[in-house]
């Protein structure tokens, strides 16, 4: 399964997956992965959540963030659920194509690692690329 958390700076995405994060934390039989561009919001997670910082990472495209999250599945099969803070924040470039590609990855990997992936893309509903606009909750 594929959510994401889209809009505009300062619509309290960020506060809704924090949430979201610790709901699944407390509940999870297996591990939640919490990925973020920096390390502010490391003290609001439950202490069960695998907290992942990026900024010490070169991350260009979307091609090297699914890498580092396949790096991440292959050293840990329990993995429920990964939430991503933020993808424009830890990918500078992301457009529409990448994105729609980054998608259908994530499609194949939740289906077949039995992963579930929650993130937060920082436009707004209209520019999202139809793919993206699936998953939108």
């Amino acid at each position: 399964m594929i959510q994401i958390l889209a809009g505009g700076k300062g619509e309290g995405k960020s506060k809704k997956l924090l949430a979201m994060a610790n709901d699944a934390g407390k509940v999870a039989k297996g591990h939640v992965v919490f990925i973020d561009d920096d390390n502010r919001h490391m003290y609001d997670l439950h202490y069960d959540i695998r907290f992942v910082e990026t900024s010490g990472f070169v991350m260009k495209d979307l091609k090297v963030l699914f890498g580092f999250i396949c790096g991440i599945l292959s050293q840990d099969n329990d993995i429920e659920k990964i939430f991503i803070d933020g993808l424009h924040n830890i990918v500078k470039e992301v457009d529409n194509e990448s994105l729609t590609e980054f998608i259908k990855e994530l499609e194949k990997t939740s289906a077949s690692s039995n992963v579930d992936f929650v993130m937060i893309i920082s436009e707004v509903l209209e520019n999202l690329p139809e793919k993206a606009k699936e998953y939108v909750i």
